[in-house]
């Protein structure tokens, strides 16, 4: 549930049929590797269950499954949960073996709040809504996150939108690492230990291959209770 490369602006409601649509614009939106933040983050934590948010074509949840996570991946998008079956389906061919599975799930969080407290690790790699609906998913997700375990939210920093790589022009969909320590600290007082808020520079390919400077807002926090 990204927004990279729209290039238009204007009123626009992302929901499934949008993203079904911009799924099957290419026969892949995305490069099937893991998003950078997610490895940096993720590496040293010790598997158990974690919930994928937006888990697009499915690099991210099956670089954790293959770490030994026991992954659900939740996507809006039935086009892009198709992609993500035959990414690990072809991971299984390449290695000869079962690739790690994922439990694949087609439901809009913004609707159908997940299990709270079930989860060691809940990610969301550039999840950008507007305020109205980030806010109420992102404090859900927090919801999700069992005693001890992480959540790690990471999204295009608002500096992005003065720089080089093409993003939507709409302020309201991009958040600080401190807008999501605030949002934690309003949901649930004294619960969370703010490990990592940090904005990010990073080098990106642009939709003509040329290397473009980006910024990631980077929050990492663990559940104390």
């Amino acid at each position: 549930m990204h927004t990279h490369n729209h290039h238009h602006d204007g009123p626009r409601v992302f929901d499934e049929s949008f993203w079904n649509a911009r799924y099957s614009e290419k026969q892949r939106i995305w490069s099937g590797r893991p998003n950078p933040q997610l490895v940096a983050e993720a590496e040293a934590l010790a598997p158990g269950t974690a919930l994928d948010v937006g888990c697009g074509e499915g690099a991210d949840a099956l670089w954790l499954a293959a770490r030994g996570w026991r992954v659900t991946g939740v996507d809006i998008s039935t086009v892009a949960l198709a992609r993500a079956a035959e990414h690990e389906a072809e991971l299984s061919a390449t290695n000869n073996a079962a690739a790690p599975t994922v439990s694949w799930e087609h439901r809009d969080l913004t609707r159908d709040e997940p299990p709270a407290g079930f989860f060691d690790l809940v990610t969301a790699q550039y999840l950008h809504l507007p305020t109205d609906q980030r806010e109420p998913l992102f404090r859900a997700l927090a919801r999700a996150v069992a005693p001890g375990g992480t959540l790690l939210i990471v999204g295009h920093d608002p500096s992005d939108l003065n720089g080089e790589a093409p993003r939507p022009q709409l302020p309201d969909l991009y958040f600080t690492p401190e807008d999501i320590a605030a949002l934690l600290d309003d949901e649930s007082p004294g619960s969370w230990e703010h490990q990592v808020r940090q904005t990010r520079p990073r080098e990106a390919s642009g939709p003509d291959g040329a290397t473009l400077a980006v910024a990631d807002a980077v929050y990492r926090g663990r559940r104390l209770s």
